[in-house]
């Protein structure tokens, strides 16, 4: 029982490993290379790839979200022993996702559309910085608690 479980499990873990990385990536090439560039270039830019970053990361995060959220419901049913450590990588994972309409949202709408005075774009980028860092880190929790749990399921199957 706990195999098919296990399975989910990690395939959960393998899709918040790839989402925490492609933010690890975003913070470390994208943010420093947008905040290189002066207010009307980066605003450029971001309005031509604003429906490109939303495609890919919105998807990962939501895929790896549902994955462990069905991981975590499956552990509880079988009471698989990594199941405390999942539920906390599914809350982390979700606080990812809730981060998208609580800040990221209207201010990338803003970078998209140009509405944001150029002016004010190097402090956003700043703060935006500061609150991707935050669900970075949140986004590497979760993987890390989902991997834990895989680890714990490991147990069960060795001699």
């Amino acid at each position: 029982m706990f195999l098919g479980v296990s399975t989910l499990l990690l395939l959960a873990t393998l899709a918040l490993g790839l989402s925490a990385g492609a933010l690890v990536a975003e913070a470390g090439i994208l943010v420093p290379y947008w905040r290189s560039l002066r207010a009307q270039e980066f605003l450029a830019w971001y309005r031509q790839h604003a429906s490109l970053l939303f495609r890919f990361f919105g998807s990962m995060e939501v895929v790896s979200t549902a994955l462990v959220v069905v991981a975590t419901v499956s552990c509880w049913l079988t009471g698989h022993p990594g199941k405390a450590l999942v539920t906390a990588s599914a809350a982390l994972a979700f606080l990812v996702l809730a981060a998208f309409p609580i800040y990221f949202q209207k201010v990338n709408a803003s970078f998209a559309e140009g509405t944001i005075d150029p002016g004010a774009v190097a402090t956003e980028l700043r703060r935006w910085s500061n609150w991707h860092g935050v669900r970075t880190l949140l986004a590497i929790g979760a993987f890390l608690l989902a991997a834990l749990a895989l680890g714990r399921a490991d147990r069960l199957f060795s001699p």
